[in-house]
């Protein structure tokens, strides 16, 4: 009852429920681009590796996070948030002019720069709901962000596979467009008075340094960061192995759809949940019991048996999503309002850069190392993360 109270004072605020309409929105059109970009580099080129360049182009700008989260934090939010959706929109429009091997190079800028927008945004977004949305409530509204986005990830691929069958890929580079034009207008809607910030002080190096200070400093941020690096980096071996545990169980490769979208059904659930969880528990145990969970159902993936699977799919969308909600709000809270746009940035790079290494490290581990023996492993490392993050901090 209490779950179903908070989530529906988070939606019913007006801010609060505009925001998460613009991340529904702009989940939607990202999620279906994703998929249709290396498609369409696929179907224009034959090949499989400038069709992988697609994500490297689209996650390559979050190495600079900390830089790019500078800029948040030198103008007003809101403004930045809506010159940055037109900006996009405008750059999407271009795509349809792609229709042959040699336009690639304007797709793979075109998704340079869509990463580096994200990360701007990111930031951006981040600064302006702590401002905007309720302290007591920014646990709920972030596990209910959480929920639409993996709520978009199950439904826009399939929207975008069909829009792509049917008008190829400039269908979805407009489709993606007209979802930053609608975000821009929600962005239009909101009503959060901003002051101008005050003019930085220093370089743009100094100006990223301060924030990586204070985020590697504060007793609070530091441990949780560190323990989502460390998770996603095992998030992110475990998820390369998911062909390895289908072939194991007798399935054809398709079937990591449906575990897929069993995880996604999970962590569905827990966005509904942290609210509640992270003020009975508060950030560390609560991302410490997500890592647990994850632990337990990244190991015993081991086992070929189909309902277990299914079960450690769920579990795993349970447990990963919990130190990345943890983190984040965490974030929210414990920055001041000047330095929260860069600190994002970093935090943002810090814990989601180890999932691509450990993509690539999982790609080729898998062809070494059997794969039942590398997930008993990653559970044992996610175990020994939670219990460190559970420890408290040696003063």
């Amino acid at each position: 009852m209490t779950t179903t109270w908070t989530a529906v004072r988070v939606v019913r605020d007006r801010n609060s429920g505009l925001y998460l309409a613009g991340v529904v929105i702009s989940g939607f059109g990202t999620s279906a681009l994703w998929l249709a970009s290396g498609v369409w580099v696929k179907d224009l080129t034959g090949s499989d590796g400038l069709a992988a360049l697609c994500m490297l182009a689209m996650w390559a700008p979050t190495l600079a996070g900390p830089l790019l989260g500078t800029l948040a934090d030198r103008v007003r939010r809101r403004p930045l948030l809506i010159v940055t959706s037109l900006l996009m929109a405008a750059l999407l429009l271009t795509l349809c002019t792609v229709d042959s091997p040699h336009g690639l190079w304007l797709l793979y800028a075109v998704l340079v720069v869509y990463g580096a927008a994200g990360a701007v945004h990111d930031a951006a977004e981040s600064a302006l709901i702590a401002t905007a949305v309720d302290r007591s409530l920014l646990g709920d509204f972030n596990g209910l962000r959480m929920t639409a986005n993996e709520g978009m990830k199950l439904l826009a691929p399939l929207a975008g596979a069909g829009l792509y069958a049917a008008y190829g890929g400039a269908g979805v580079a407009a489709l993606d467009a007209v979802t930053f034009l609608l975000a821009t207008v929600v962005y239009a809607s909101l009503r959060v008075r901003e002051d101008r910030p005050a003019p930085p002080a220093g370089s743009r190096r100094e100006q990223t340094a301060e924030g990586v200070r204070h985020l590697w400093s504060h007793p609070v941020l530091r441990p949780l960061v560190s323990a989502g690096g460390a998770t996603m980096l095992c998030a992110g071996v475990s998820g390369a192995l998911v062909y390895a545990v289908v072939e194991d169980l007798g399935h054809s490769p398709a079937y990591a759809g449906v575990l897929y979208a069993v995880q996604g059904a999970g962590s569905i659930a827990v966005g509904l949940l942290s609210g509640p969880a992270l003020r009975r528990f508060g950030p560390r145990r609560f991302a410490a019991y997500g890592i647990a969970v994850l632990a337990v159902a990244v190991a015993l993936r081991a086992v070929p048996h189909d309902p277990l699977a299914w079960v450690c799919s769920a579990g795993i969308g349970v447990g990963l999503p919990a130190v990345l909600i943890a983190t984040l709000t965490a974030v929210q809270l414990e920055t001041p309002a000047p330095l929260l746009g860069r600190v994002t940035a970093t935090a943002n790079t810090l814990v989601f850069t180890p999932n691509v290494l450990g993509l690539a490290a999982g790609a080729a581990l898998v062809e070494l190392v059997d794969h039942r023996l590398l997930l008993a492993a990653l559970g044992a490392t996610l175990a020994a993360t939670a219990t460190l993050l559970r420890s408290p901090t040696p003063t």
